[in-house]
C-alpha cells in the first residue's frame, strides 16, 4: 500500500466512488463544482491510498491559520473503503498527514467527526486525537447537506 497526493481535481474526481461511501448522495457534478470552490480558495488538498490502482481511502485536508493555535491541518472527509477496514488504512493516512503538518510548520491536527460514529472515536483516539471542544452548526438548508 502506498500514500501519494491526489494533486489535480480531475484525479481526485475519479474516485468519487470511494467519496460516495460516506456521502452516497454526492454527484459527480457536484463534486466537481464544490472541490472548484475548495481548491484554489481554502488550501484544500487530498491524500489516497492505494494498492495498485487500487483506491482503498482518501481523507481531504485543509491548512489553515487560528487565532488560538496558529498554523494547523485539519482532516476531512476521511473515507476508507468498506472492503479495506481494519488493514492500517486509516493509520497510512494519519501518518502520511501527520508528517505533512509537520513539513508545514503546523502546532496540530484536528478533526470532526458525527456523532454517533463511534467507531471510528475509538481509531481517532487510539491515533492520539482528543475531544478539545464542540463544532456546534445551525442547519440553515436541510436539502443541501450530505
Amino acid at each position: 500500500m502506498i500514500v501519494r497526493e491526489l494533486a489535480e481535481k480531475a484525479e481526485m474526481l475519479n474516485y468519487l466512488s470511494v467519496m460516495q461511501e460516506l456521502y452516497p448522495s454526492l454527484t459527480l457534478e457536484d463534486y466537481d463544482t464544490d472541490l472548484t470552490a475548495m481548491i484554489p480558495n481554502n488550501n484544500y488538498g487530498q491524500v489516497a491510498v492505494f494498492d495498485g490502482d487500487d483506491c482503498l481511502g482518501i481523507a481531504g485536508y485543509w491548512i489553515g491559520t487560528k487565532l488560538w493555535c496558529g498554523k494547523y491541518l485539519e482532516i476531512d472527509n476521511m473515507v476508507v473503503s468498506t472492503k479495506s477496514r481494519s488493514q492500517g488504512v486509516g493509520k497510512l493516512i494519519f501518518n502520511y498527514l501527520g508528517e505533512k503538518a509537520k513539513e508545514e510548520g503546523c502546532s496540530m491536527m484536528a478533526l470532526d467527526s458525527y456523532t454517533a460514529n463511534f467507531k471510528a472515536h475509538k481509531f481517532f483516539y487510539n491515533e492520539g486525537f482528543g475531544p478539545k471542544g464542540f463544532h456546534f452548526i445551525r442547519i440553515l438548508e436541510d436539502k443541501m447537506i450530505r
